[in-house]
């Protein structure tokens, strides 16, 4: 088998590109390092607004036809790519990998995933349906779907696979053309996509991939009138301002921005399978997703056993580098990532909070912190803030009355997760979480085959399941008059 580090340097390409044309390097450009290490892989351009609005025409110039193109064709394009992208595969991780930090076997699982998106929108590619009614003036009304035009599409540094696939996936099934701004973190995965994106057979001038200052290139695709849609994932800050400067042109927005997921334990959970899966949930990508647990909610009378059989097994999981064999939690993704961290743990021992495991920068220095958990304290600031890190704060609680206060009562509702053996509860609680995604003794959520957004300041829109197409596509009206 291939070196998969190797075989991920071996794809980056150190340019942007528009419409199929590279963009090299000029001067500095931006750097991109690998955060197990700190060394500087690779260099992207730092491009402004000229190269954005090129990209923002080439979109709308490929638009008209491939708007128009037979929705098998698009299907086929669709299937082809993912084709590709199961045959380098092995690479792309290695590349993820390598900008990202995550470990290999998640990178890998990650590209599986995200080519999932493709999979799934290849078939609704070939399920856009209308409808058609009677009216009661004798009227025939006819609805089409049709695409809602070029996209501008800002994707995200902890899932740069598959942020971008799950966006790209549908706009391309519906008839879209697309501009991408991937984050300066993670570029290498983004253009190793785009580019097999295009050896498949798309038309170059339906997809440019550009990097820059992310204000700078926001701005005109935010502006120009020729973008009818953004879709974002990112912070809600960010999120708020994107939206904001696209109200005066009213483009279709789709946002995914932050969380602060609740995870809950009844009394009568299986405390294996809940403290197996709170590893699973919180610990992917080093705690750094938006629909990771960021508190803990546990019934006193079992919070205490949970919350040292939890910090037992956290204790055993290995933190290194991505590549080394075994390693379950790999570094954060910028040195403020772990003042984060280390101020969240801060302020819930301060208010009280004990650490039964971790607690510290990791021995291995660097951007590696170790996994850690806490019982007790305070949980409104975990309400408030993402962690975004490998921190789980255990709270205990009396009733469900009060649990379920607490899992509301913040701004945000991307994800929350029950864990019961009483089926009546767990379909009480869920339907009573502020949220757009249950998970009930599951913290595992995401699928391309599911539905996937928040409602609060977590956003709007859904991404992925027959929903997801629906985001690129408007409906036309059309009324005859039959004599």
């Amino acid at each position: 088998m291939s070196d998969p580090k190797a075989a991920g340097r071996a794809l980056i390409r150190e340019h942007a590109l528009i419409a199929g044309e590279a963009i090299p390097v000029k001067g500095e450009g931006i750097a991109v390092d690998d955060p197990a290490t700190g060394e500087i892989i690779g260099h992207v351009p730092d491009l402004g607004a000229a190269e954005t609005e090129r990209a923002v025409k080439a979109a709308h110039d490929a638009f008209a036809d491939w708007s128009r193109s037979d929705p098998h064709a698009r299907a086929a394009f669709l299937r082809r790519w993912a084709a590709l992208i199961d045959e380098n595969a092995e690479g792309i991780a290695g590349l993820m990998a390598l900008e990202n930090g995550k470990t290999l076997t998640e990178a890998r699982g990650e590209i599986a995933y995200a080519n999932g998106f493709i999979k799934w929108s290849a078939g609704e590619a070939e399920r856009i349906l209308g409808e058609t009614q009677d009216t009661p003036l004798g009227h025939l009304i006819v609805t089409f779907k049709e695409a809602v035009g070029p996209c501008a599409l800002i994707t995200p540094w902890n899932f740069p696979a598959a942020m971008l696939t799950r966006k790209l996936g549908p706009a391309f099934a519906a008839g879209c053309t697309a501009v991408v701004k991937p984050a300066s973190q993670t570029p290498f995965t983004a253009i190793a996509l785009v580019e097999l994106a295009y050896e498949a057979g798309l038309p170059k001038g339906a997809l440019s991939i550009i990097t820059g200052d992310a204000a700078t290139i926001g701005g005109v695709l935010t502006a120009s009138p020729l973008i009818r849609k953004l879709s974002f994932t990112g912070s809600t800050p960010v999120g708020r301002k994107l939206a904001e400067q696209c109200a005066p042109t009213l483009k279709r927005v789709s946002m995914e921005l932050g969380g602060a997921a609740p995870l809950i334990v009844f009394e009568d959970a299986d405390l294996d399978l809940a403290v197996a899966e709170t590893i699973k949930g919180k610990f992917r990508n080093s705690g750094q997703t938006c629909v990771c647990p960021n508190r803990v909610y546990v019934h006193a009378s079992i919070a205490e056993a949970y919350a040292e059989q939890l910090a037992a097994e956290v204790a055993k999981l290995k933190v290194g580098a991505a590549f080394e064999p075994d390693v379950k939690v790999g570094p954060l993704i910028e040195d403020k990532a772990l003042d984060k961290v280390e101020d969240h743990l801060t302020k819930v021992q301060a208010a009280g909070g004990k650490v039964l495991t971790g607690g510290s920068r990791h021995a291995l220095g660097g951007r590696f912190f170790e996994p850690t958990v806490t019982l007790g304290g305070d949980d409104a600031l975990f309400r408030e803030e993402e962690t975004f890190g490998p921190l789980v704060p255990v709270f205990p609680f009396e009733d469900e009355a009060e649990v379920l206060h607490k899992a509301n009562a913040t701004p945000y509702g991307l994800a929350s997760f029950v864990f019961t053996r009483d089926l009546d509860r767990a379909m009480r609680v869920a339907r009573r979480l502020e949220n757009g995604i249950v998970g009930v003794n599951a913290a595992m959520v995401s699928t391309p085959v599911a539905p996937f957004g928040g409602v609060k300041q977590s956003g709007y829109g859904r991404e992925g399941s027959v929903h997801g197409i629906e985001e690129y596509l408007d409906i036309k009206a059309v009324t005859l008059n039959l004599r």
